[in-house]
C-alpha cells in the first residue's frame, strides 16, 4: 500500500517538532553552561563586564549547534517514533499494509534536509561567529592584540618567490591595523622545491605590498662570507589577509570557502588535511543524519513490540554516545594521517547507516 500524503506529512511534522524542541533546548542548556565558564575566566579580567561575556557565549554557541545536530536527530526521532508507538498509531499503520521502510520515509527526507541546510547555511553562519569570538577571547580572555600572536615558538611562513620559495620565520610579530612587522626574523631562501641557496638574518622586517622590507639584514650564501646589508628587499606573495588565514582552524571556514582554501595550501606546500577533513566531514553530515533517525526508529520499534520504555531509551542514548566516541577516533586517525582522509571523514557515518539498516532489517524482516 502507497503511503498517503497526510501521513507523511504527520509523521514528518511530527519527527520535526521532536527535533526542534530538543535542538533549542540543548542550545539553551549549551549557552547556560558556556556564560558560566565564561564569566568565570572573566572574573580576574576587571574591564570583562557581563555583556562582554554574554555576546562571546551567543557568538560560539552557532558552532556548538553544529554538534548537536546528530543528537537531536537521534533524541528527536527517539521521541517522534515513541509516541507514535504509544498511541497505537504506527500499529494502524502496520495493519493498513505500510511497511516501517514506507513511514520511516518523511523522516529520512526531513533528515537529508536538515543536513543539507547545516552543511550550506548553518555552517556559513557558525564560521562566521565562531572567528568572532576567537577573536574576542583572545583580545579580552587572553591578552592578545592580534589573532597572529598565537605561537610560543614564533612565527613561520613559506612563500613564492622568482627562484622557488622562501621560508620565513620571526621570534616576534607585531600587528597594528593593517600594518605587520616582523621581528628577529630568519629566511631560508630556496631555488625550486629542495635546493638551498641562502639565509637571511634580520633585524626587522616590515610587509609592504608584494615586498618584504628587512632592515639591519645579514646575507649568507654558500661558500661566500656573510654579507652585512642596512636594508634588505625580499618579494612575497603574501597580504596580511591570507598570513591570518594560515592560522585559521577549520572550524572557521565555511563549507563554501574550504576547497579554494584546501587549494591555496596545497599549491603554498602546506599542510590541509585538517581542512580537508572538515570539508569531507561536513558533506557526510546528511548520510549521518539518516543514520540518527535509522538508529532511533530502531529502538522505539523495539519498545513498541517489546516494553521496557527505560532500558529502550537509555540503550539508545548509549549507542549514541558510543558513535560520536567512534567518530573521535577516527577522526584522530586521519588527523595523524593514519587512514585516508575520506574515509576517515565517511567511516562514522557510512557505519551508523549501515548499523541501523542492519538493526532495523533485523526486527522487521529478520
Amino acid at each position: 500500500m502507497r503511503l498517503s500524503k497526510t501521513l507523511s506529512l504527520y509523521i514528518g511534522r511530527s519527527f520535526l517538532i521532536s527535533f526542534l524542541a530538543f535542538f533549542l533546548g540543548l542550545m539553551t542548556l549549551i549557552l547556560l553552561l558556556d556564560t558560566i565558564e565564561l564569566l568565570r575566566r572573566a572574573s580576574s579580567k576587571p574591564d570583562v563586564t557581563f555583556g562582554i561575556v554574554l555576546q562571546m557565549a551567543l557568538l560560539k554557541l552557532p558552532h556548538m549547534g553544529q554538534l548537536l545536530f546528530p543528537f537531536a536527530a537521534l533524541f528527536g526521532g527517539m521521541l517522534a517514533f515513541w509516541r507514535l508507538s504509544r498511541s497505537q498509531e504506527l500499529a494502524v499503520t502496520r495493519a493498513a499494509g505500510i511497511s516501517v521502510w514506507q513511514f520511516l520515509l518523511p523522516a529520512l527526507l526531513l533528515a537529508i534536509a536538515l543536513g543539507a541546510f547545516k552543511v550550506t547555511a548553518f555552517n556559513p553562519l557558525s564560521s562566521a561567529t565562531l572567528s568572532r569570538f576567537q577573536a574576542m577571547e583572545g583580545q579580552f580572555l587572553k591578552g592578545q592584540k592580534s589573532i597572529l600572536a598565537i605561537s610560543s615558538n614564533g612565527l613561520w611562513l613559506r612563500q613564492g618567490t622568482a627562484e622557488g620559495h622562501a621560508v620565513v620565520h620571526a621570534v616576534n610579530l607585531l600587528q597594528q591595523d593593517n600594518s605587520v612587522e616582523l621581528q628577529n626574523t630568519i629566511t631560508y631562501l630556496f631555488q625550486g622545491q629542495d635546493t638551498f641557496i641562502g639565509r637571511v638574518d634580520a633585524e626587522r622586517a616590515i610587509l609592504g605590498d608584494g615586498y618584504w622590507q628587512m632592515e639591519n639584514a645579514w646575507v649568507n650564501s654558500p661558500e661566500s662570507p656573510p654579507e652585512h646589508v642596512s636594508e634588505y628587499w625580499l618579494e612575497t606573495d603574501l597580504t596580511l589577509t591570507r598570513i591570518q588565514d594560515n592560522f585559521a582552524s577549520p572550524e572557521t571556514m565555511s563549507f563554501w570557502k574550504l576547497p579554494e582554501f584546501i587549494t591555496t595550501l596545497e599549491e603554498a606546500g602546506f599542510s590541509a588535511v585538517r581542512h580537508r577533513l572538515q570539508w569531507h566531514s561536513l558533506l557526510a553530515t546528511p548520510l549521518l543524519m539518516c543514520a540518527m533517525v535509522l538508529i532511533a526508529a530502531t529502538f522505539s520499534l523495539r519498545h513498541s513490540r517489546r516494553g521496557g520504555t527505560t532500558s529502550v531509551i537509555a540503550a539508545g542514548v548509549f549507542t549514541g554516545f558510543v558513535l560520536y566516541f567512534f567518530s573521535d577516533v577516527v577522526y584522530a586517525l586521519g588527523l595523524s594521517d593514519s587512514i585516508p582522509v575520506t574515509l576517515a571523514a565517511w567511516a562514522p557515518s557510512g557505519v551508523a547507516s549501515m548499523l541501523g539498516l542492519a538493526m532495523l532489517l533485523h526486527l522487521e524482516d529478520g
